[in-house]
Parts: structure tokens; C-alpha cells; sequence
């Protein structure tokens, strides 16, 4: 077994990590300096710091690091307009190399061995903290317990904990959720119990964000969003940080029924996975991103940015945000961005999200050609002919050699 002296710990402060604590001090006899991160996931953080005392741990981060997560990590992803199999808006993928980033960060300062995580060996988180890991500190020791102990049942970390005397609190006061749960500011996840059964239904009282479309205001509601280089700057010309953006969205689109997602995934390591998520404000962001590029785009730099994206979007689900391929993506898409500038109207009905009207200082929107009234000799119509013609020109010699297609 390697020796460790010193391991840093992505820190919950739930029933797992905290055995997880434990189960390091003992198997490894090594000192645990825990790390916790607020990243949006509507749940206290600092609770976290007396759970980590209690277990001796001397050493003790907890960061907020919200704004730093719309601003470096989502809104990227949003101006690649990144989907991952045609709907999944990557809430989970997009957290880890954030997190990956500062357990490194942590273990330069305090001179650590290794870095822990809580994930198990069939998802793929595991993947994505270690690619991240790996590819910022090339020589740190990775520890998975999951891939390691036999504590493969709540009621064995249960037993775990009682035997160790760990302090956590699962007192019965508040019914716990039978759904594996991950949240942050972009979205929330749920996995396991009845989803399990890709036939069945989701219940109703499972979603934490949003009003089902049903119960939602029979009254639609009206926003602007302005964009400057691709990225939300204001909402209804109220200039906003991008955490603030990103949480209003999420408030107003809940509201509104809106983000509900239920899929089927292909994981990176292999299997399929149902999954049930709430995005609220990404969805939003979505539409409104690729309207106003719509608007600002060149049909070419649009047509090959959204070629890319699948590529971008597997990038990021599979765990390589800090990869040279990532990072020449980012480079491209961020240089089309300059000219996504504008204000773009949406209106939010019963979990629809409906672009009504943009505008844009960059616009390439033409009316005196586009219209369908009288151009003034704006646009030749007698162009066209030797346009088509051309065009054409390969298919006409095709069929008159008799090549028939099927």
C-alpha cells in the first residue's frame, strides 16, 4: 500500500464522506483535510465544518464558489450550446473540474499526497475528478473508496458509523429521499428508486425546482435577456453578476414549469442510465443563446460551431474539460461569440420557453433584402437561376449518365 501522509478530501458532510473520513484515518493512518464546496446546491455548507471537527480533521475548506462556477465554467459551455445525446444540458459534468481544480489547488498548498472522492466505481464522476485531477497534477495518488472498501450498503455505512462512534445526524426527523440526488446552480439530478424501471413514471413530489407545466400560472410570462459576447449580462435591463443571472432564471423558470427532463443516458464508463433533471435557468439560457446568434451568426461560423458541438458536449460528459481538445473547441467557439451581442425576448408558458423577438447592434438581418415586399433592386430574383443551375450541375450529369438513386 502507498504511503500517504496527508489526503485531501472532497468533503459533503453527509453519511458517506463522513465514513469516508473515518475509513482513510484508519486504513491509511494519514492526516484528512477536508474540502467542501457551495456551488449552488441549495443546501448549507458550513454545517459541514463541525461534522468534519468531530472527526478530528484539523484542516478545513469550505468555498464558495458560485460565481466562479457560472462565470469560468457554465457560461462556456452555453455559448457552445452544448447538449449531450440531444437533451441532457450537462448540470452534473459541468461541476466536476471545478471541483478537480481545487482539490489539486488544496493539496498544493497543504502539501498533500492524495486526493479522495466519494463517487462510486459505476458512475461517472469517478472519471471526471481523476481526468481532471491527472491532467492538473499529473503525479497525485487518487483515493476511490468505493473501488476499495466493503461498505457497499447504506446499512453497512450505517453500521460503519455506530462502530466508530461518527457523528452523523439521521435521526428520522426528516424523510430521506429515495433518490440518489446531485445539485448545484445549474441543476438538480435524481437517480435510483422508481427510476430505476425506465417504464415508469416519475412522481410528482420527486422534482425540487419546478412546478409541473399543469399547475403552472395560466398567465405567461415575459423576460429580456441582454447578451454581450455570447454570455447574460442583464435580465429586464438590470445588470446582474453571473450567479445572480443564473439563480433568477432558475426561479422564474421553475415557476413557469420549465427545465423538466427525463432520459435515458449512455455513460462514459459503458452502461446505460436513466436519469430524471430539473434545469430551469440552462434551459432558458439555451434558447435564448441560440436565438440571438441566430440573429449575429454567419451561416457558415453557425453551421460548423453546431457540428462541433456533439463533439464539445461528449467532451464534457466524458470528463475532459481540462484536455487540449476541450481547450482548442473553447478557443474557436469563443472567437464567433464576439459579435453575439443583443437582447433577445422570451416568453415562459407552462414549461415553454418562446423566443418573440430579437435584436442586435450586430444583427446580419437584412430587411431590405429579406422582405417580401418590394426590394428596391436590393436582391437580383434573376441571380437565383444560375445559382440553382450550378448547384444542380452534378446531379443533372449524374442522372444523364443513368445513375439511378435508390
Amino acid at each position: 500500500m502507498t504511503n500517504i501522509n496527508k489526503v485531501v478530501l472532497a468533503y459533503s458532510g453527509g453519511l458517506d464522506t463522513s465514513v469516508i473520513v473515518k475509513w482513510l484515518q484508519e486504513k491509511y493512518k494519514c492526516e484528512v483535510v477536508t474540502f467542501t464546496a457551495d456551488i449552488g446546491q441549495g443546501e448549507e455548507v458550513e454545517p459541514a465544518r463541525a461534522k468534519a471537527k468531530a472527526l478530528g480533521v484539523n484542516k478545513i475548506y469550505i468555498d464558495d464558489l458560485r460565481e466562479e462556477f457560472v462565470r469560468d465554467y457554465v457560461f462556456p459551455m452555453f455559448r457552445a450550446n452544448a447538449v449531450y445525446e440531444g437533451e441532457y444540458l450537462l448540470g452534473t459534468s459541468i461541476a466536476r473540474p471545478l471541483i478537480s481544480k481545487r482539490l489539486i489547488e488544496i493539496a498544493n498548498e497543504v502539501g498533500a499526497d492524495a486526493i479522495a472522492h466519494g463517487a462510486t466505481g459505476k458512475g461517472n464522476d469517478q472519471v471526471r475528478f481523476e481526468l481532471g485531477a491527472y491532467a492538473l497534477k499529473p503525479g497525485i495518488k487518487v483515493i476511490a473508496p468505493w473501488r476499495e472498501w466493503e461498505l457497499t450498503s447504506r446499512e453497512k455505512l450505517m453500521d460503519y458509523c455506530e462502530k466508530h462512534r461518527i457523528p452523523v445526524d439521521f435521526s428520522g426527523k426528516k424523510k430521506k429521499s429515495p433518490y440518489s440526488m446531485d445539485a448545484n446552480l445549474l441543476h438538480v439530478s435524481y437517480e435510483g428508486g422508481v427510476l430505476e424501471d425506465p417504464w415508469m413514471e416519475s412522481e410528482e413530489d420527486m422534482w425540487r425546482w419546478t412546478v409541473s407545466p399543469e399547475n403552472a400560472p395560466d398567465t405567461p410570462i415575459y423576460i429580456n435577456l441582454e447578451f454581450k459576447k455570447g454570455d447574460i449580462v442583464a435580465i429586464d435591463d438590470k445588470l446582474m453578476s453571473p450567479a445572480e443571472i443564473l439563480s433568477h432564471l432558475n426561479k422564474v423558470g421553475g415557476d413557469n414549469g420549465i427545465g423538466r427532463l427525463d432520459l435515458v443516458e449512455n455513460r462514459y464508463v459503458g452502461m446505460k442510465s436513466r436519469g430524471c433533471y430539473e434545469t430551469p435557468g440552462g434551459t432558458i439560457m439555451l434558447y435564448a443563446h441560440r436565438a440571438i446568434e441566430s440573429l449575429t451568426l454567419d451561416r457558415e461560423s453557425a453551421h460548423l460551431k453546431d457540428s462541433l458541438m456533439p463533439k464539445y458536449a461528449e467532451v464534457v460528459y466524458n470528463g475532459y474539460w481540462w484536455s487540449p481538445e476541450r481547450s482548442m473547441l473553447q478557443k474557436l467557439i469563443d472567437t464567433t461569440q464576439k459579435v453575439v451581442n443583443g437582447i433577445v425576448r422570451l416568453k415562459l408558458y407552462k414549461g415553454n420557453v418562446v423566443v418573440v423577438g430579437r435584436k442586435s447592434p450586430d444583427s446580419l438581418f437584412d430587411e431590405r433584402i429579406a422582405t417580401f415586399e418590394d426590394d428596391d433592386g436590393a436582391y437580383d430574383q434573376k441571380d437565383a437561376e444560375g445559382f440553382i443551375k450550378l448547384n444542380a450541375l452534378r446531379l443533372r450529369i449524374a442522372a444523364n449518365k443513368g445513375r439511378k438513386l435508390d
